[in-house]
């Protein structure tokens, strides 16, 4: 069965993208025992996002300058002051949809990861941004549906890839069913698919298992490059074969198999606290006008492995890195740490 474009829809994120936001640690934050090294981390991140886009940087406190490497575009920063509890705009930003020409700002209830951390300031980031006339697009209040943009994947043509252990876990929307969970999805994106991973949850994420540790959707739509695990002796193996086959079982718009790309898993990371493993993966990468901005993990190896398979999978891209050590500290990581806004056609 094939589909047609729905008149709304998700964007993918690869089409146009005009600004990025970002929000900056600060000593009120979970980064306050590491906040030299991470500020630098995210100095890194925004100068490699304003070579390729605007980008809103939000927190208490003006980023210092001394964190931005030479040459950083600063005049496409914008700083916009407020509080915050934590980093992760991917999950508590705007949520950007596309009706024909015009887009929306989706607003959904932030809950800290199925009420695991304080969220109270993080899930008013967007109505602040929105009331203030920073963000481009009218606002739709949503707050009453709980959902984090790092839990979806879209085509940008009515096809959503997500995972059962993020979206059904029953602190986020637990008086909803599956089915009335893909219902709220498919009227707030215009999709007719929404497709199910049950398998690949990483040790240390405490966002049970959001897709952009694992899969993503690569242009124009027909591959899904993901985290594969080929050490048997690695705790992942099992899941993430389970969920290798998941994706092979998946069928796209036009009823064809996606084209599936592997990339490797890095080496055991560990906190050296408290020696937890860390959810470090190379899918956490954004996409942004033509550039993939690459996280790495000071893994030689594994590092130009995973920017090889990603150049094969998209030759005409540019691949940047930003060594993200610092980032999964926090469980998180590139892609986490940011949000983008695409442009109006």
């Amino acid at each position: 069965m094939t589909y047609s474009t729905p008149k709304r829809r998700l964007p993918a994120e690869w089409e146009p993208v005009d600004t990025v936001l970002v929000a900056l640690p600060h000593e009120n934050t979970d980064w306050a025992y590491m906040l030299e090294e991470v500020l630098r981390t995210y100095g890194n991140i925004i100068k490699a996002l304003a070579d390729h886009a605007k980008v809103i940087v939000i927190g208490p406190v003006a980023p210092d300058s001394k964190y931005y490497p030479e040459g950083t575009r600063t005049d496409r920063i914008t700083f916009i002051e407020m509080p915050t509890n934590d980093t992760w705009t991917r999950d508590y930003g705007p949520i950007t949809i596309a009706e024909g020409n015009a887009c929306s700002h989706i607003d959904y209830q932030f809950n800290g990861w199925g009420l695991k951390f304080a969220a109270n300031l993080d899930n008013l980031a967007t109505l602040r941004l929105c009331t203030k006339g920073i963000l481009p697009y009218p606002r739709i209040n949503r707050l009453g549906f709980e959902l984090e943009g790092g839990s979806i994947e879209s085509d940008g043509n009515g096809f959503i890839l997500t995972t059962a252990s993020c979206l059904l876990s029953p602190n986020r929307n637990g008086d909803l069913t599956r089915e009335e969970i893909e219902a709220e999805l498919k009227r707030d994106f215009g999709a007719h698919t929404i497709a199910w991973l049950y398998n690949g949850e990483l040790e240390g994420d405490d966002t049970d298992g959001h897709i952009d540790t694992l899969a993503r959707i690569l242009p124009p739509g027909d591959t899904i490059i993901y985290t594969g695990c080929s050490d048997p002796a690695d705790s992942h193996f099992e899941s993430l074969q389970a969920m290798k086959e998941e994706l092979a079982a998946l069928r796209r718009s036009n009823g064809m198999p996606f084209n599936l790309i592997e990339l490797p898993l890095p080496d055991a990371i560990h906190d050296p606290d408290d020696g937890t493993r860390l959810p470090a993966t190379y899918a956490n990468f954004l996409l942004l006008n033509g550039v993939v901005i690459m996280p790495t993990y000071n893994q030689p190896l594994k590092d130009r492995h995973a920017a090889m398979a990603i150049q094969a999978a998209l030759p005409d891209y540019e691949i940047v890195t930003v060594d993200c050590r610092a980032l999964i500290r926090q469980h998180g990581s590139l892609h986490c740490a940011t949000m983008q806004i695409p442009s109006q056609k």
